[in-house]
């Protein structure tokens, strides 16, 4: 199955209209005619199966025939990374943490950080075309780049983690998971979390926890987060 993203398509749309890259692609890559069946979602955990009715490449008109709801996860995960220097590293954090299962990532702004700009629509359209491989029906939130002071002071429900570099006592986030739970998990720049903030973390009740014997990058290690939390919850 093929998925398509449709954020404008809800319950109670019967007919509707592609934009024009999306038209194209379905006309003249995929070459569909009149009657062949797509499948799209919104997002928002519905999937919808629609019938081409108009097959114009600048503009694919399609009529839903059928909709369904996916299952939502038992769990919520929300992921708060700071920027990478390298682009691209934290773009591919964002790709392979909507394949293996994330609701909400908050880019943070950090005392250590090199990255204090973000192109947070092109990070959009990076997760949606990971919703769409994945065959995944729930968009992940992406959130405004945060300073790291206002998002702890706002972020307290769930179980909240913070993955930092400082030889403390800390346990592996294994140790502290839960199933069907909600999930607040911190991980830092390239140079770590500064001492002022891993302090304020711990005082606004967020444990401290390592992610494996071995030092890893930002992206890595916001990868083995994710799929520490969705191997928890099989």
């Amino acid at each position: 199955m093929q998925l398509f993203y449709h954020s404008e398509i809800n319950e109670d749309t019967i007919e509707f209209g592609f934009n024009k890259e999306e038209s194209r692609h379905i006309t003249k890559v995929l070459r569909k005619q009149s009657g062949d069946l797509l499948h799209i979602t919104d997002g928002k955990g519905w999937l919808y199966t629609v019938e081409v009715m108009h097959p114009d490449p600048r503009h694919c008109v399609a009529q839903v025939t059928d909709r369904s709801r996916q299952a939502i996860r038992p769990y919520r995960l929300h992921m708060a990374v700071a920027p990478t220097k390298m682009n691209e590293r934290y773009e591919w954090f964002l790709e392979k943490a909507t394949e293996i299962g994330v609701d909400t990532i908050t880019p943070l702004v950090c005392d250590h950080s090199e990255r204090k700009v973000i192109k947070k629509e092109r990070y959009e359209k990076i997760l949606q075309t990971a919703l769409k491989q994945s065959l995944n029906c729930y968009l992940p939130k992406l959130n405004d780049l945060t300073p790291f002071n206002d998002f702890i002071s706002e972020n307290r429900d769930g179980d909240l983690f913070i993955a930092h570099c400082e030889t403390n006592q800390k346990n592996h986030i294994k140790q502290h998971l839960t199933r069907n739970g909600n999930t607040t998990i911190l991980i830092g720049p390239e140079g770590d979390f500064s001492v002022k903030e891993i302090k304020m973390a711990l005082e606004n009740n967020y444990i401290p926890v390592n992610l494996g014997a071995s030092r890893l990058r930002t992206e890595t290690a916001a990868i083995v987060a994710c799929h520490a939390v969705a191997f928890i919850n099989e």
